[in-house]
């Protein structure tokens, strides 16, 4: 997929804008550039289009993400190195929640996702569980 324009920087925002602030900016440059505020003027028809183009695709979170992907925005670095020592959220629906374990190994990162493998002790045993970073919190 080649992209031919930045739908950030058409909408003159940043990659970390939230719905918010891209309904802002839209509705600001729609305001600017919409065709009957500029009836004889070809460019001013031309940007509304790309504008529209940019915010139907900011404004979805999956056509966002696609869009995001390949371009290397939103690349995240891991939360939480080995031998960092976690506890397991509250909402997650693991039976180790509110345990505290200790990163056993670097994490794999998917699509979405860095993934951690989490080793608890206890009762002179070990026990080594994957958990998502959205599951766990440092101590």
């Amino acid at each position: 997929m080649q992209i031919e324009q930045d739908y950030y920087n058409v909408l003159g925002i940043t990659t970390e804008a939230d719905e918010q602030e891209i309904n802002h900016a839209y509705r600001k440059l729609a305001f600017q550039y919409h065709p009957d505020r500029n009836q004889n003027d070809p460019e001013a028809n031309k940007k509304m289009q790309e504008i529209n183009e940019a915010y139907s695709t900011l404004i979805d979170p999956k056509k966002r993400q696609f869009y995001d992907l390949p371009l290397g925005y939103n690349a995240r670095i891991p939360k939480f190195g080995t031998g960092t020592r976690v506890t397991v959220n509250y909402h997650s629906t693991s039976p180790y929640k509110d345990h505290i374990g200790m990163v056993d190994r670097e994490p794999v990162k998917d699509t979405f996702r860095f993934w951690y493998m989490v080793k608890f002790e206890m009762n002179g045993y070990s026990t080594v569980l994957r958990f998502a970073e959205e599951e766990l919190s440092q101590i």
